[in-house]
């Protein structure tokens, strides 16, 4: 007799917990429980355990509760689960599923999930995505992908997705790769995680390094170096223009900076890779800030970069450390040909 699978749902609050008052104006008050209870079709899926973590909004979370959902999730996996999906708000999930994606090394299926409607309205999806994240979990592949990130019947890759709504239920997006996973009649269709997997272990006991991240915008007269300088940071994320360009009177000093600590470019257009060769021979380029110091983000965008660069900071990583995890973290799997058992043809298969 197959063993049933088991599933841990911890719950953070967020618009999934939450509930209208008798104004009308809603907020979490929903427990692990109550959430669970909802959506009865679960029992037919999995064994599944509950437990609430939080009950706050999303805005506030943090890199210590990261960290404590992480060892949660080892717990429940020592505990004998195979799968763990995590409840909250959708504003921080793109930020908390990398946290988790980088922190948990153990062979589970870990999805987070939340919803953009509450229970008070009509329409409200957050049963739907408990649902179809527990589907996910229950996928023995899904044991492989790292942290997935599941609502609107789609599975995204904790490394790429964002948020790109305010209030749609098909807010989440993986702009360059897609979802790697959709539901369909029921049950989790998987394919291979876009990323390299990277699992880190903050030193224990260390405080969370306070990265800024910053934006760069036209006619940037760059307050903000005085004020990373100031904070004593211990590290930068730069939301370049474009490919990765500053304007040109802040290039030197840009540069500068990067001599002090680890400064990561990415782009604030949310697509595409950083540029590390194509422009030149202007203060400002791509190719100026990288010679200079300047670490190429690669495809990451500015809030992924800002988690790794923190999690790499809380594991005791230096300049050459951070600057080598980027150069294979920060860019999409490489694949590679290879031959047809059959009849010599190349193919490539998906995340080969």
């Amino acid at each position: 007799m197959t063993q049933r699978p088991r599933v841990a749902v911890i719950s953070l609050g967020g618009t999934i917990a939450s509930a209208p008052d008798e104004t009308g104006l809603a907020g979490p008050r929903l427990s692990a429980a109550d959430l669970v209870a909802a959506v009865p079709s679960l029992e037919q899926l999995a064994d599944v355990t509950f437990r609430d973590l939080a009950r706050v909004p999303s805005s506030d979370l943090t890199f210590d509760l990261a960290r404590t959902v992480a060892r949660e999730v080892a717990a429940a996996v020592a505990g004998g689960a195979s799968g763990v999906v995590l409840t909250q708000g959708t504003d921080t999930i793109e930020e908390m599923a990398y946290c988790l994606d980088l922190l948990v090394a153990e062979p589970v299926g870990l999805a987070v999930t939340g919803a953009m409607r509450h229970s008070g309205l009509p329409g409200a999806d957050g049963g739907a995505n408990l649902l179809d994240a527990v589907r996910t979990v229950v996928r023995p592949e899904a044991r492989g992908l790292g942290c997935l990130v599941v609502l609107n019947e789609e599975v995204h890759a904790a490394a790429v997705v964002r948020k790109r709504h305010t209030s749609s239920p098909a807010a989440f997006v993986s702009p360059g790769v897609g979802p790697v996973g959709w539901i369909a009649e029921g049950e989790a269709h998987l394919r291979d995680r876009p990323f390299p997997r990277l699992t880190l272990r903050p030193v224990d006991g260390a405080p969370v390094p306070r990265v800024p991240l910053v934006r760069v915008t036209m006619d940037d007269d760059g307050w903000w170096l005085e004020a990373v300088r100031a904070a004593r940071a211990p590290g930068l994320v730069l939301e370049a223009l474009g490919g990765g360009h500053v304007p040109g009177w802040l290039s030197e000093e840009v540069v500068a900076l990067a001599t002090e600590i680890p400064v990561i470019m990415t782009s604030r257009t949310g697509g595409g890779e950083v540029l590390t060769r194509t422009y030149g021979g202007f203060p400002g380029s791509e190719s100026t800030l990288v010679r200079g110091g300047v670490i190429p983000g690669g495809a990451l965008a500015g809030l992924k970069a800002r988690v790794l660069l923190t999690l790499l900071l809380a594991s005791g990583a230096d300049q050459t450390r951070i600057r080598d995890v980027l150069s294979t973290a920060a860019f999409p799997a490489r694949v590679r040909p290879v031959q047809h058992a059959v009849d010599d043809t190349t193919i490539t298969p998906r995340g080969a």
